[in-house]
Parts: C-alpha cells; structure tokens; sequence
C-alpha cells in the first residue's frame, strides 16, 4: 500500500460542491486553506525522503570502501601532481613480434585418398597450423617433396619448424625432415636461434635420427587414448616448455587425462637411455603408460638446442574433434595453449628477419583448408598440396593494402 508520505491526494475529505456554491467568500477562503495543506506537506517530504536515501548510500559506500578497498587502475592511483604515466613501453627490439613457422606437409592427403589420390599429394591438417596461429605467429608451409632449393629458401623464411604427426618414416620424406633438421642445427650452432618442436612422427622419426638407429622404435598401444604425462624424478621444468604452466595445471596433468595419445610406436625410457646419442642430445621430461601399461617417452627436450618433441598431440585438444577419446576439457584446452605459446615464445626470439614480400607471397593465406570432418573421423581440416609450383596469391596480400587473407 502506497506510503501517504508520497501521495498527491489530501488525506481529508473536502467540502461538498453544493456546500460550496452556498459559502461565502470567507468561508471559500477557509476551505481552500485547509485543503492545500496536505499538499504543501506532501512537496516537502519528497525532496526530504531523496536526500535520506542519498545519505544512506554514501555511507554505506564509505563503510565498505573501509572494510574492502576498490581495486582502482593505476591512472586513479596517481597523485594529482605526480607526472602523467606514459602510455605503453617500447617493445624489446631483442624479439620479433612478427614470427612466421614453417610446417612441413605429409605425403597424401589426409583422409587416405577420399579428397586427392594425386601421387604427389601432401597436406597439413589445419589443427597444426591453428595451434600455431593461436599463439600469435603465420605460418608457411614447407612441402616436403618440392625441389630442395626451393624449400631451402622458405626455410630461411621462418623462425622456426613444426614435424606434424602421420606415418612415412622412410623414403622421401624421412630424408627431407633429416636434411631439414640437419640445417636446423647448423643455424642453431652458427648462433641462430631456430627451434623446432617435433609431434607424434615428427618424434618418432627424431629418435630415429640421433639415435643412428632406423630399428628403435617398439610399438605400444597407444591410439585414441587419453592419458596423463607422468614427470620424471628431480625433474627442473625452468626453462622447458612446462615452465609457465601453473602449478595446478602441473599437477593434474599427473592425474587427468588432458593429453591425447595417437600412435602405436615409441620408445621406452630404458632403450632411451640405453642409445648414448639419444641420452646425450635430449633430456626426457615426461613418459606415459599405453592401454597395455607398458611405459614409453612421451616427452623430450633437447640439452643443447631449443629442441622438443612430443609422442602426444598438443593441437587436438582444442582444434580437432574427429577421435572419440581427444580431451576437450578446461584444463585440456589450456594444455594446448601454454604448449603453443611456449613454441612461439622461442620463434620471437629468432633473429631472422627476411623480406615482408617474400614471407606474405609463401604464407600458408594462400591456400584454402578442405573439409574432411564429415566422416567422423580423422581429421576435421587439411590443406592440400598436390603441385610443384608456386601458390597463388591476391594482390592486396602481397603489397599490403588488405586486411588479413583472401581466399582465391
């Protein structure tokens, strides 16, 4: 029930009409005195009740402000007379914040010949190339089977170098990743710095190659499983691509299965250890168990070189969707980001700076990705490289007058 405080109507009753019409002119005045009374009461209690109401909330604002500060930004914090804080900081002229990763594409397709039965296919599912953009660099693509000089030349493109997963691990291919790896140290030993990160085959076929050993990979049962990564004793995860991971996060990574594991060769810590090129170039991080409980490597890191490799698949958690068993979770998903953001950390600090033309001519923009996740299963995108010549590209991409890519 309205509150008679706040009421426009008198709270007495007036006089009848045909009261009125009989009164005389004193008493006309006596009636209409009386009955603006109310009124006036009324207009002064309104104004009254808002300054009330506005007391109240400032001091209910000053008590809390004294219990708990606000959190203020730094521009209110400053003193009146204190000098105007500068806008931004330089960036650090040491690190290049324009980083470009070259991934080398697969023979075939993707999708076992349903998109391109071309012999001289190739592709790169997308996830990889989403993995890398994700953390704030471009990607061109290295194919493996094109002329040597030409890939040479993209790969003084990059700042660094991503080994996908798949399953060629002798002919062509396994010749190119050697040779590209080969030049990789060169330039990391010539005080380039140029990482690489290496995933599922891209691992498998490290080992093969600074073990000297085509024959040392075992085979386990690892495909479509979701799995933990175990960290080996007295491990020092400062300067490794755990080292921002929050502690948390470390922790459950021992405990959930928040990474995803897609093979069915590897390597166990005891042959590991046992080759003495392996044990000497890479430090294992981490190993995990298969659907059978034998334990194999999971995760390396070069000693000497900003070199890692993964028997897992950091992309998938959040940019494939085909396997049953991939992680698709909070914690799973940050996985995969700090992963991303380690490798790209390291590119920004590559001293390689080459020409904005070349680079724009030879990212991966100019191509378009396939959709092949309407299988259910494999892959949900891949690029596909089915000729030896040079991409096609918009004008705009390459002087600069556009914003982004534009398919052709």
């Amino acid at each position: 029930m309205p509150s008679h405080f706040l009421s426009n109507s008198p709270s007495t009753p007036t006089a009848k009409t045909s009261d009125l019409q009989n009164d005389t002119a004193v008493s006309l005045t006596s009636t209409s005195s009386s009955s603006t009374a109310p009124d006036m009461w009324t207009y002064l209690w309104i104004p009254f009740l808002m300054s009330l109401s506005k007391e109240l909330t400032l001091a209910r604002a000053a008590t809390a402000t004294t219990s708990s500060p606000s959190i203020l930004p730094p521009s209110q914090l400053a003193d009146d007379d204190s000098p105007s804080m500068p806008r931004c900081s330089a960036p650090d002229i040491k690190l290049n914040f324009r980083p470009v990763i070259g991934i080398l594409s697969h023979p075939g397709d993707g999708a076992s010949g349903r998109l391109n039965n071309a012999t001289n296919a190739s592709y790169i599912a997308a996830s990889y190339v989403k993995f890398v953009e994700s953390a704030g660099a471009r990607v061109i693509p290295l194919i493996y089977n094109e002329p040597r000089e030409i890939l040479f030349e993209k790969l003084n493109l990059v700042n660094g170098v991503l080994f996908t997963g798949g399953w060629a691990k002798t002919g062509l291919y396994f010749d190119t990743v050697k040779a590209v790896f080969k030049e990789i140290l060169a330039k990391n030993d010539a005080g380039f710095h140029f990482p690489v990160y290496a995933i599922c085959l891209g691992f498998e076929i490290l080992t093969m190659i600074i073990s000297e050993d085509n024959q040392i990979l075992e085979t386990f049962n690892g495909a479509d499983q979701a799995s933990t990564l175990q960290f080996m004793n007295n491990i020092n995860i400062e300067g490794t691509v755990f080292r921002r991971f929050p502690p948390d996060l470390l922790k459950r990574l021992s405990t959930d299965c928040l990474v995803m594991q897609n093979h069915r060769y590897g390597i166990s810590p005891q042959r590991f250890l046992e080759n003495e090129h392996l044990s000497s170039f890479f430090e294992i991080l981490t190993t995990s168990t298969d659907e059978d409980n034998q334990v194999y490597v999971s995760t390396v890191q070069a000693c000497g070189y900003p070199v890692t490799a993964f028997q897992w698949h950091p992309e998938k958690n959040a940019f494939e969707w085909g396997l049953s068993m991939i992680p698709h979770s909070e914690d799973a998903i940050q996985v995969t980001q700090h992963i991303a953001n380690f490798f790209v950390s390291e590119a920004r600090k590559s001293l390689n700076r080459p020409s904005s033309r070349k680079v724009l001519a030879n990212l991966i923009y100019n191509y378009s990705p396939t959709y092949c996740g309407k299988a259910g299963k494999g892959y949900d995108e891949v690029y596909i490289f089915a000729e030896q010549k040079a991409p096609k590209y918009t004008r705009c991409a390459v002087h600069g007058d556009c914003h982004g890519h534009v398919k052709l």
